[in-house]
């Protein structure tokens, strides 16, 4: 990290109660940055809330695709960088819910970036699309030049923010970039339906963890520390070159792993001989997914910081904590 870039600088992160805004907010705290989170519904589990980390930030109360709201964020905090995060993440929420998971993902997407567009004072931001934008794809891994063609609805809604990011910087010169990244694990998550976190507590409880798949969908597993650390690296360097606007960046430690494997590791690593429990329910869902990093490395300088083995060891220990203390072990 660029020495004293961040310090006393205005951040806005939408989605900052989620699992990546909860690691971004603090790591941007501790580099000495002025943070506002947007925060649309007070979740106590969230770990923004339950560190504390929340007593140090300014909260905006509001919803993403409130236009006036972004406005006047925006406008009153004298915003430098925006980090878009705010999102509906699940896919099993989204084929469920596909108009509530387009209004957000998609509609939140264009009323920030038009916010952006109208403020003279933002100068960078990183819109969080994500591998599901490409949608399932014959030639693997997928780059940055691989087509967007999500299908599904949670899909769909990726690619269509990530392609309305590229209209409004090639259309009205905004400096925003888009980062497109695997599935996010590590502590803090309490959303038992991932994988990561699912399967911690079923061992932790001496219960079988459930796989909805049939455990040979391969996906890109990504620590959110990493994440965290590359949405910092890539506006540093946004600010030091302004030309990268308009680019889009896959961050990944390009492993191939199955759902399975991931769910096998994390049994070894906690000593536990359970046998999971193969449901192969799962519907609407792409088989084979991993991406290359070769651009991030090449133009950006970026390296990953944590191997699958350590990642997955703290977050291990996290969860092991948080049952510990909180009596449910």
């Amino acid at each position: 990290m660029t020495s004293g870039f961040w310090q006393d600088r205005p951040v806005l992160i939408t989605g900052a109660s989620g699992l990546l805004g909860s690691w971004l907010t603090r790591r941007l705290l501790n580099a000495g940055a002025e943070v506002i989170c947007l925060v649309r519904d007070w979740v106590p589990q969230s770990d923004l809330i339950r560190s504390g980390t929340i007593q140090a930030v300014k909260v905006v109360r509001g919803d993403i695709c409130d236009q006036s709201t972004l406005d006047r964020t925006l406008g009153e905090y004298e915003i430098d960088t925006v980090f878009h995060l705010a999102a509906q993440t699940i896919v099993g929420v989204a084929n469920r819910n596909p108009i509530g998971t387009f209004e957000s993902n998609i509609g939140g997407t264009w009323a920030i970036l038009e916010a952006c567009r109208r403020s003279p004072l933002v100068r960078q931001i990183v819109v969080a699309s994500s591998d599901k934008a490409y949608g399932d794809q014959t030639n693997l891994p997928y780059n940055e030049t691989t087509p967007l063609q999500g299908r599904h609805p949670y899909d769909v809604s990726k690619s269509c923010a990530d392609l309305i990011a590229a209209s409004y910087a090639h259309s009205f010169g905004l400096p925003v970039c888009v980062t497109r990244c695997g599935n996010f694990y590590g502590g803090g998550d309490l959303n038992w339906n991932r994988i990561v976190p699912g399967t911690i507590r079923s061992i932790i409880r001496g219960e079988r963890p459930v796989l909805r798949s049939d455990g040979s969908y391969i996906r890109d597993y990504f620590y959110v520390g990493d994440g965290a650390a590359a949405y910092m690296h890539l506006a540093e360097k946004m600010a030091a070159d302004p030309r990268l606007g308009g680019e889009a960046f896959n961050f990944s430690n390009e492993i191939q792993i199955t759902v399975l494997q991931l769910v096998r590791q994390i049994l070894s690593a906690m000593d536990s001989d359970i046998e999971p429990d193969i449901q192969a329910t799962a519907t609407n869902e792409i088989r084979h997914q991993y991406l290359s990093a070769q651009k991030a490395r090449q133009m950006l300088g970026w390296r990953s910081e944590f191997t699958l083995e350590s990642s997955l060891m703290a977050t291990i220990e996290w969860y092991r904590d948080y049952f510990r203390s909180n009596g449910l072990s």
